[in-house]
């Protein structure tokens, strides 16, 4: 659907940000890595992504902590956010989108639930293959 949208993956994984990072490039995307929260804030600065795909438990800054801060810096509709995280309570995943996040899916994830977040958030088509 849309060619070059540009992603920043954050997460103190890099095995994580790998896996995304091969998932969202053979669809497409540019993308660009943070470790933790506040390296992810800098890089928002620099150049404000379409996407930012957000880790919760990260050192330094936390995922919920950039999603409020992002949130407070950039406004609720941009970058678009999608939690990607091992916490599974509902009241936590109530707490992020209510904070501002449009998605959230839960790790370990896979090519075809992450392509379908994608295009739910109508970043890709409905029928890119996964």
């Amino acid at each position: 659907m849309n060619t070059a949208v540009n992603c920043l993956v954050v997460d103190d994984s890099r095995v994580v940000r790998k896996a995304a990072r091969r998932i969202l490039e053979r669809h497409g995307f540019l993308v660009r890595e943070a470790a933790d929260g506040a390296q992810a804030l800098e890089a928002c600065r620099e150049a404000l992504p379409r996407l930012v795909l957000l880790d919760w438990n990260m050192p330094v800054m936390d995922g919920f902590e950039f999603l409020q801060a992002a949130r407070a810096e950039f406004g609720a509709e941009e970058p678009l956010i999608m939690l990607c995280t091992t916490e599974s309570e509902f009241e936590r995943i109530v707490m992020a989108l209510e904070a501002g996040a449009q998605e959230y899916i839960m790790k370990p994830f896979d090519d075809a639930i992450l392509t379908g977040k994608l295009a739910q958030l109508g970043l890709v088509s409905e029928d890119a293959d996964a």
